[in-house]
C-alpha cells in the first residue's frame, strides 16, 4: 500500500482523472474526500451524469472520515458542539490563573480567541505538557475541563481518529481513498494520510508545479507529499488547448519570470478577459451588475457564473443592494451570524429586553416585526406616544405599553416569563414568532420563508446542544444563553438554493469549482492581497517552534501573499469562457484607490492596446448609463432624464417613440419646484383667516416656506428630546411663578440687595415646582443636566434684577390676547383693519405712580436684539406689542426689551429716549430712539405685518430667507420647497 500524487498545473485533469480513478473502483467501496460539505452534493450529481449510478464508494469530509474512525474506536466519547464547547472554555477561564490576563478576560473576545487557539494547537496534535507559560496553563484546564465533563472536542476527536487509524489494525479494511482540494493540511488531517497510505491505495490530487511563484505557500505540503508518496509521482503535463488562448496563456504566465517578457505579450485576449474599474463600492458592483444582466439574457446560465470575493461578509450588503436592484438571481454559499436575519434580530431583541433590562427600542424592535402577532398599525400608534413623551426605560416601557393596550398584557413576554426554563421560554417563543409569521393555515413558501426556517432550524439545533450541556452538569445563566445565539450561525442558502443562481463564493471555496464566467471582485490595494491575522495567543514564531521541535504540528502558516497569491491563481482558472478582473479605482467620496498588484500583474501579460480595448470604467460622476445600455425600464428612463440637458430633442424622439413622455415630463418638472400655492380650497381657507400670531408673522419674516412648512403643513418630530423649546418652556414657567410670587413670599414688588439670597432660594423653588410640569420622561442624566443649567442662568438672572437700577415694577405676566383664554378685554386681539394680533407677553413692568410700562421678552438663549437689529432682521415682536400696550392693554409703552437668559445676558430692545432719565435708565444708549423714529419703526413694523398678511392670503409662498441663504438652525430642508439642482 501506498500513497500516490497526482501533481501538475490547473486545468491539467488532475481532479478529473482521480475521480475517474475512483469510478473504477467502485466495487472496492473507495472513500472520496471532498473539502467542503456543500461540495458532497456537486461531485456526486457530476459522478451520476458520468456513470448514471452509484452503486458503491462513499464521499465525504475529512471531518466525516475522523468522526467514522473515532465511533468506532472502544474508548469513543461524546464531542462537545461548538455552543458547549465556548462554555467549557469560559468555565475553564473562571478556574485558571489568569496572571497578566485578567483584565482582558473580562471581554467576550478573549475567549473567542482563546478558543481558536485552542484548536488550532489540538489540530496540530499538541499536548498541553508540550507548552510553556500561561498558554500551557490555559490549555491544560481546558483539557482537565473535558476530561471532568468526559468529553472530546472536534479536535481531540480528530487526534483520536488519527491514533486509533496508526495504533489499530482492524481500523482501515483496505478500501482506497481518494482526496483533492487541500493544501494546507493540519497535523491531525497528515498524520491520517499519513497512516492510510500505510493501509490502503491512497491517490491525493494536488495542484503544483516546482519553481513556479503562484505555488509557493505549496512548497511544504508538495515536499511532504512526494517524500510520501516517492516514486509514485505522477506529474500531469499542462493542457493549454482546454481554454481560450488569452486564458491559457494567463495560467502559464501568471506570476512568472517569462510572463514579463514582452515578445510573450503576443497572445490576444479576444474576449476571454475583460477588466472592469469602477468608483465606490456599490458602483462598481452595479457595473458588475449590468454585465450579469447582458450574460444572463444572452443564454448564459446562472448557475455557470461565479462571483469571487476575497471576503463574502465584506461585500453581503452591497451584493444585495446591486444584484437586487436589477433582480439578478444569486446565491452567496457561506453562513451568516442568526442576529443577521430577520428571526434571529428579531427574537433576540425581546430576549435582550426581559433578560437583560433593555429600553423600548429592543421592545418595538420586535414588536414591529412580524413574528409579534400583533398589529404594525396597533404598535406603531402606541410606540409614538411612548416615543412623544421620551419614555425610554424597559420598566416604563412595559407600564405605559399595557396601560395603552387597555391593561393586556404582551403574549410573547408572557409565553417568555411563564416558561420553567430559559431554554424551555426559548423554544416555546420561537414557535410562537413562526405561526405569527406565517400562520398555521398553509406551508410557509417563499424565499423568506426559508430563510426563517433555516433559522428556527438553527435555533432548535443549539436548544438541544445547551439542554445537552444542563444533562452534563453544567449552569446556564440568561445572558451566556444570549451569548450562544450571538455566535450561532445560519446557512445563507439551502444545498439546491445555488440552482438558477449566479454563485457567490470566497476565495477559498472558488478553488475546486469550474464555471463558464468568473468575476475576480477586489483586485484595489488594501483588500488583495489581505492583511494577515495572527492569533494573540499562538504567534507565527511560537508556531514555527514547535513546528520544528514536535516535527508533526503543522502549526506555521505560509506567508498570507504567498497563500493568496495561489488563490488568486486558482480564481482565474475556473473560467472555461470569460474572466472578468474587477478593482475599485477610487472610494464612495472620490479618493483615488491604487489597484492591487495582482491586478498589475495580470494586465503585464497582454499588450497594453489589448488591455486598454478591454478595460472598461465607470466613474463616480456616471450616476445614470448610456441610454442604449441600460439594464432595466427604471434605469433606461433614468438615462432619458440625463440626456435632457445634452440633446433635448434626442431624448423627446425617445420618450416619443417608446411611449415615455409622461415619464419625462414628471421627471422634468421634478426639477422645477413652484412654490406658490395654488389649490382653491387652501386659499380659501386662507383668505378666510382674520387672526394671525406676532411669532406667526414673525417666522413668515424669516422665510414663507420655513412658514408653510412649519404653520400649515405642520410636521412634528415623533421623539421629544431635550431640546432649546423646553428648555425655555421651564425657563419662562419658572420665572412667571417666581414673579408673580415675589410679593407674597418675599413682601416686596421689586427686588433689590436686600432680597437677594431669599429671591435666590426661590428662584430654585420655582424651578423645581417648573420640572414637574414637564411631561417628557427624564433620565436621571438629563433631568440634573437640564435643572442644574437652567438654575445657574436663573440665578444669575435673578442677580442682575436685583441689582437693576430699574424702577418699574413687574406686574403682570403671560399676558395673551386674541385668543379665546385671553382676558375678556384682550380677546379681541389687536385691530389692524382687515386682520388682528394674537400672542403673549412674558412680562410687563409698570410706573407705581403713572400708567406707563415696558414690555420685557425672554429669549432663552444668548441673543437679545438691538433697535437696529430689530429693525434689519425684521423682528415683529416689540414693536407690534408697543401697539398692544398703547391700543389693548391702556398702558403708554416706554419701550420694550429682549432679556436673554444664558450668555452675558444682554438687555436690548426698543427705547423711548425721553423715558430714559425718568423711568428706563441703564440700558444701551444706541437702542434709545427719539420718538419720530420710535413710532416711525412701530409703524413700518405694522407695514411689515399688513404685507406678510396679504401675501399669505394670496398664497405666495416662496424661498425666500432673509440674507438670501437657509439659515444652519433650519431643520425643515426635507419638506421645503427649494428648487432642486
Amino acid at each position: 500500500m501506498a500513497l500516490t500524487l497526482l501533481a501538475g498545473p490547473a486545468n491539467a485533469g488532475k481532479v478529473a482523472l482521480l475521480l475517474e480513478r475512483y469510478l473504477a473502483t467502485l466495487a472496492r467501496e473507495p472513500f472520496l474526500i471532498v473539502p467542503n460539505r456543500s461540495d458532497v452534493d456537486r461531485v456526486e450529481r457530476e459522478l451520476l451524469a458520468s456513470c448514471g449510478a452509484l452503486l458503491g464508494g462513499e464521499i465525504g469530509t475529512f471531518d466525516d472520515l475522523f468522526r467514522r474512525l473515532a465511533r468506532d474506536g472502544g474508548e469513543h466519547r461524546p464531542v462537545a458542539t461548538d455552543a458547549q464547547r465556548a462554555l467549557i472554555v469560559r468555565r475553564a477561564l473562571r478556574r485558571a490563573r489568569l496572571n497578566g490576563w485578567t483584565r482582558s478576560a473580562r471581554f467576550a473576545g478573549f475567549a473567542d480567541a482563546l478558543s481558536s487557539a485552542l484548536g488550532e494547537l489540538e489540530s496540530g496534535l499538541v499536548e498541553p505538557g508540550e507548552l510553556e507559560g500561561d498558554l500551557a496553563g490555559l490549555y491544560g484546564e481546558y483539557r482537565a475541563e473535558l476530561d471532568r465533563l468526559g468529553l472530546w472536542d472536534r479536535d481531540l476527536q480528530r487526534s483520536a481518529a488519527a491514533e486509533r487509524l496508526a495504533g489499530e489494525l482492524g481500523a482501515w479494511e483496505g478500501r482506497p481513498v481518494f482526496a483533492y482540494g487541500f493544501e494546507d493540511l493540519t497535523g491531525a488531517q497528515w498524520a491520517l494520510l499519513e497512516a492510510l497510505a500505510g493501509r490502503a491505495e491512497v491517490t491525493v490530487s494536488l495542484p503544483y508545479e516546482p519553481g513556479r511563484p503562484a505555488f509557493a505557500s505549496l512548497e511544504r505540503t508538495a515536499a511532504d507529499l512526494s517524500e510520501l508518496a516517492r516514486p509514485r509521482i505522477e506529474e500531469l503535463p499542462p493542457r493549454p488547448e482546454v481554454r481560450p488562448p488569452a486564458l491559457a496563456h494567463l495560467e502559464r504566465s501568471l506570476f512568472s519570470l517569462a510572463g514579463r517578457d514582452p515578445n510573450t505579450r503576443s497572445v490576444e485576449i479576444d474576449g476571454a478577459l475583460r477588466f472592469f474599474e469602477g468608483a465606490g463600492r456599490r458602483g462598481t458592483l452595479e457595473r458588475v451588475a449590468e454585465e450579469l444582466l447582458a450574460l444572463i439574457r444572452g443564454g448564459t446560465p446562472p448557475e455557470e457564473i461565479a462571483l469571487v470575493c476575497p471576503r463574502v461578509e465584506r461585500y453581503r450588503a452591497p451584493l444585495e443592494t446591486a444584484l437586487g436592484s436589477l433582480r439578478v438571481p444569486y446565491a452567496i454559499e457561506s453562513r451568516i451570524r442568526f442576529d443577521q436575519t430577520e428571526f434571529g434580530r428579531a427574537l433576540l431583541s425581546l430576549l435582550r429586553f426581559d433578560w437583560q433590562g433593555g429600553g423600548r427600542g429592543l421592545l418595538y424592535g420586535f414588536l414591529r416585526s412580524p413574528y409579534s402577532g400583533i398589529a404594525r398599525a396597533s404598535v406603531d400608534w402606541i410606540e409614538g406616544r411612548l416615543r412623544g413623551r421620551a419614555v425610554e426605560t424597559g420598566e416604563r416601557t412595559e407600564e405605559e405599553t399595557m396601560r395603552l393596550r387597555d391593561g393586556h398584557p404582551l403574549p410573547p413576554l408572557e409565553l417568555l416569563r411563564k416558561a420553567q426554563t430559559p431554554l424551555a421560554a426559548l423554544s416555546d417563543l420561537s414557535r410562537f414568532m413562526l405561526r405569527a409569521a406565517h400562520g398555521l393555515e398553509s406551508p410557509p413558501v417563499g424565499e423568506e420563508s426559508r430563510r426563517d426556517l433555516r433559522a428556527f432550524e438553527a435555533l432548535t439545533r443549539l436548544v438541544d446542544e445547551l439542554e445537552g450541556w444542563l444533562a452534563l452538569g453544567g449552569s446556564l445563566t440568561p445572558d451566556e444563553i444570549v451569548s450562544a445565539l450571538e455566535r450561532t450561525t445560519v446557512r445563507a442558502a439551502g444545498p439546491g438554493d445555488a440552482s438558477g443562481r449566479v454563485d457567490v463564493v470566497d476565495l477559498l471555496r472558488a478553488r475546486t469549482r469550474r464555471y463558464e464566467i468568473v468575476f475576480v471582485l477586489g483586485l484595489e490595494e488594501g483588500t488583495l492581497p489581505r492583511r494577515g491575522e495572527t492569533s494573540p495567543f499562538l504567534d507565527e514564531e511560537t508556531a514555527r517552534e514547535l513546528d520544528s521541535r514536535l516535527r508533526r504540528s503543522r502549526l506555521a502558516k505560509p506567508d498570507p501573499v504567498a497563500r493568496d497569491r495561489y488563490l488568486f491563481y486558482t480564481a482565474c482558472t475556473r473560467a472555461t469562457r470569460r474572466l472578468y478582473l474587477v478593482r475599485e479605482a477610487a472610494n464612495d467620496e472620490g479618493g483615488p484607490r491604487e489597484p492591487s498588484p495582482f491586478w498589475d500583474e495580470v494586465r503585464g501579460l497582454f499588450s497594453e492596446d489589448d488591455v486598454r480595448r478591454t478595460t472598461t470604467r465607470r466613474p463616480l460622476s456616471a450616476l445614470t448609463w448610456p441610454v442604449e445600455q441600460a439594464p432595466t425600464d427604471r434605469e433606461r428612463l433614468r438615462s432619458l432624464a440625463s440626456l435632457i440637458p445634452v440633446d433635448k430633442e434626442a431624448a423627446r424622439s425617445l420618450a416619443q417613440a417608446n411611449g415615455w413622455e409622461r415619464q419625462l415630463d414628471r421627471a422634468l418638472t421634478a426639477f422645477e419646484r413652484p412654490t406658490r400655492l395654488t389649490h382653491p380650497l387652501v386659499l380659501e381657507e386662507l383668505r378666510a383667516k382674520t387672526n394671525f400670531g406676532v411669532t406667526e408673522l414673525e417666522t413668515f419674516a424669516d422665510c414663507s416656506s420655513i412658514w408653510f412648512v412649519d404653520r400649515v403643513v405642520g410636521p412634528r418630530t415623533i421623539d421629544q428630546v431635550v431640546d432649546p423649546r423646553l428648555r425655555g418652556q421651564v425657563a419662562h414657567s419658572a420665572l412667571h411663578k417666581f414673579f408673580a410670587g415675589v410679593p407674597k413670599r418675599l413682601g416686596v414688588e421689586k427686588l433689590g440687595p436686600d432680597q437677594l439670597d431669599d429671591a435666590l432660594e426661590f428662584v430654585g423653588e420655582c424651578l423645581a415646582a417648573a420640572m414637574t410640569g414637564v411631561r417628557m420622561e427624564l433620565t436621571d442624566l438629563q433631568r440634573r443636566e437640564l435643572e442644574q443649567g437652567l438654575l445657574r442662568d436663573l440665578e444669575a438672572f435673578v442677580r442682575d434684577e436685583t441689582a437693576s437700577e430699574l424702577q418699574l415694577v413687574p406686574r403682570r405676566f403671560e399676558v395673551s390676547f386674541g385668543s379665546e383664554r385671553s382676558p375678556q378685554e384682550l380677546q379681541r386681539g389687536l385691530d389692524l383693519d382687515t386682520f388682528t394680533l394674537s400672542g403673549k407677553i412674558d412680562r410687563i413692568d409698570l410706573d407705581p405712580f403713572s400708567a406707563r410700562g415696558i414690555v420685557q421678552d425672554y429669549k432663552s438663549g444668548k441673543t437679545a436684539h438691538s433697535a437696529a437689529q430689530i429693525e434689519s432682521e425684521l423682528k415683529l415682536q416689540i414693536p407690534l406689542y408697543m401697539l398692544v400696550l398703547r391700543d389693548l392693554v391702556g398702558i403708554e409703552p416706554l419701550g420694550g426689551i429682549y432679556r436673554a437668559l444664558s450668555g452675558k445676558r444682554d438687555a436690548r430692545g426698543l427705547l423711548r429716549a425721553e423715558a430714559k432719565e425718568d423711568g428706563i435708565p441703564g440700558f444701551s444708549r444706541n437702542d434709545y430712539l427719539d420718538e419720530e423714529a420710535f413710532w416711525g419703526q412701530v409703524e413700518r413694523a405694522e407695514d411689515l405685518a399688513r404685507g406678510f398678511v396679504g401675501r399669505i392670503r394670496a398664497g405666495d409662498v416662496a424661498h425666500d430667507p432673509k440674507g438670501g441663504d437657509c439659515p444652519p438652525w433650519c431643520e425643515l430642508w426635507r419638506m421645503c420647497r427649494v428648487s432642486r439642482a
